[in-house]
């Protein structure tokens, strides 16, 4: 649900804050108040874009804040899954801020890009306007509605049937492969055949290269290894050297441990460090022995790396990744080489996919034909409710003329005729602007218990109806409202008369400029508001009494719908 809506520095709003409640939504105000600025301001929130002019004072940023609040999980799953926190409360807050028309928008503290912002918004509102009622001339969309009013069925049977499409696909891509001229396979053959000896002459072994690799290192740091190692035998063994040294102290040491009982430990400690160093010396002689190499095998080892890394190059990151880049050639080539045979396996396969594809379609048609006679019906129904008076609807399921696609073999088209003796036509040719906002109202209505996004907001949704189609318009929000959160701006006193909360939208001259405010009206101001509506004029005793009453039988409609 929107908690709220915060606007500063932004068009003729200098900042205003507004609070929504649960149910329906109303914003009013006279003409050129300003009414467009809310609905505008929660698109912008939410990635729209903005002109260079949008800040009423150009010094200063414009900023727009949305407060929604996740009741459900699922909700605030969806929003974590795409890196955004959300804490237990539920609580998701978009601030987005212009300067010279550019946007940067934080979602929970978090820099979001555009697209990210957008995805968001699709989980949290869904926002119609006269484009949005549009939308439903295009019969593409006809489909998706359609498999949405479906549910959990329809979506494992189009999923199965996409897992079928995409098979059947792929084996029709391997035969398009196969059956290029005989020149061409004759070329892809050899080419095969000269990459798979380059990788078996080389005779690969898991693990050779890293040997290889130390190998050459070692050969390679050898001499700064043996010059160390010698410095240190010299130091220990040459003339003048430790060891050397050592050996004069246990010759002079040798009478004092003879004259000097006490004296034999300190001989003892002597004795075993020229000892110690002496096996020191032979060992490091021995190493430096084992330094040697010979330039021919430094040769073989260089040639042998080289070799690999080329292949390295050419097939793969790793020997394993060249020893499975050689499988597939070697299967190619086979494939290649039997190509009748391949062929043949392969028109099997793809006859028993096709099969499987064809059923898969049916079954997703039947539950699709299922539901469009449902939906239809309860469309019919809902339009009714909304003065159509004589309306026939319908929601044809018939084969697409371009077979099997990605979504199905069905073409799905909304049908509808508004006046009795008229056949059915594509709702396209039909509708009015005025109508295809009653429609996209009726459809919202019918989806309601299966949306699952909890704010809906209908801009112009009262556009070219009054009288009696206005008083069905505002009942039929009523019940929307409470399944859902609506918010709307209407100019017409029988919806605005159905509000759980009304806010007024004024403009005023402060110190020679122009500012929109916005603030909810109590009961006794909503009566006062619904007497403009009504009278447009000058509020007479009988328009105040005329309004106090439509706001009396609003509340007895709201009852029996709740």
């Amino acid at each position: 649900m929107l908690i709220s809506l915060s606007v500063n520095n932004l068009a003729l709003i200098e900042k205003e804050e507004v609070t929504f409640g649960e149910g329906l939504n109303v914003f009013s105000g006279e003409t050129g108040a300003g009414k467009s600025l809310v609905i505008g301001s929660v698109s912008l929130a939410l990635g729209g874009k903005a002109r260079a002019d949008i800040a009423r004072d150009p010094e200063k940023p414009a900023e727009v804040e949305l407060v929604f609040a996740l009741d459900r999980e699922e909700e605030r799953k969806k929003i974590r899954d795409l890196d955004i926190p959300v804490e237990d409360d539920g609580l998701v807050i978009i601030r987005r801020r212009f300067s010279g028309g550019r946007g940067t928008a934080k979602i929970n503290g978090v820099t979001v890009t555009g697209s990210l912002l957008r995805e968001i918004s699709g989980i949290l509102i869904d926002i119609h306007g006269q484009h949005e009622h549009q939308s439903l001339l295009y019969k593409k969309n006809h489909l998706l509605i359609l498999d949405r009013y479906a549910g959990k069925k329809a979506e494992q049977l189009l999923d199965n049937y996409r897992k079928q499409y995409h098979c059947v696909k792929s084996i029709r891509d391997e035969l398009k492969a196969i059956c290029t001229d005989e020149s061409e396979r004759l070329r892809e053959a050899d080419l095969l055949r000269y990459e798979i000896g380059e990788i078996e002459d080389a005779s690969l072994k898991d693990g050779e290269d890293e040997l290889l690799e130390e190998r050459f290192s070692f050969m390679n740091n050898s001499r700064k290894i043996a010059e160390a190692a010698g410095e240190a035998s010299s130091l220990i063994g040459g003339d003048e050297a430790a060891g050397e040294m050592i050996g004069r102290a246990v010759r002079a040491f040798t009478a004092a441990a003879d004259l000097d009982k006490d004296a034999s430990g300190l001989m003892q400690e002597l004795n075993d460090l020229d000892s110690l160093l002496s096996d020191i010396r032979r060992d490091l002689e021995s190493y430096l022995s084992g330094l040697s190499f010979s330039e021919e095998e430094y040769n073989e080892v260089t040639e042998r790396l080289n070799r690999i890394n080329e292949l390295k190059m050419k097939y793969g990151k790793s020997i394993p990744e060249i020893l499975e880049s050689l499988e597939i050639r070697q299967k190619k080539l086979e494939q290649l080489e039997n190509a009748d045979a391949y062929r043949s396996e392969l028109e099997k396969k793809l006859a028993a996919s096709e099969k499987e594809l064809s059923g898969a379609a049916e079954e997703l048609t039947v539950e699709r034909r299922k539901n469009a006679a449902e939906l239809g019906g309860r469309m019919k129904k809902a339009l009714i409710g909304l003065n159509f008076e004589t309306v026939q609807f319908e929601i044809a399921v018939r084969s697409a003329e371009n077979g099997y696609t990605e979504n199905g073999a069905d073409d799905v088209e909304f049908m509808i005729s508004t006046n009795p003796g008229e056949s059915l036509k594509a709702l396209k040719d039909v509708a009015s602007g005025g109508e295809l906002s009653r429609v996209m109202l009726a459809l919202k209505t019918v989806l309601a218990d299966t949306d699952q996004i909890d704010t809906l907001i209908f801009d112009e949704i009262d556009t070219g109806i009054s009288g009696r189609t206005a008083q069905k318009v505002s009942e039929s929000l009523a019940s929307l409202s409470g399944r859902h959160q609506v918010i709307l701006i209407t100019h017409l006193p029988q919806i605005a008369a159905m509000a759980d909360h009304h806010f007024l939208i004024k403009k005023t001259v402060e110190e020679g400029r122009t500012l929109t405010g916005i603030r909810e009206l109590q009961r006794e101001e909503i009566i006062d508001e619904l007497g403009r509506m009504l009278s447009g004029a000058e509020m007479t005793e009988t328009v105040r009494q005329n309004a106090e009453e439509m706001k009396e039988l609003a509340d007895k409609t709201k009852k029996k719908t709740s």
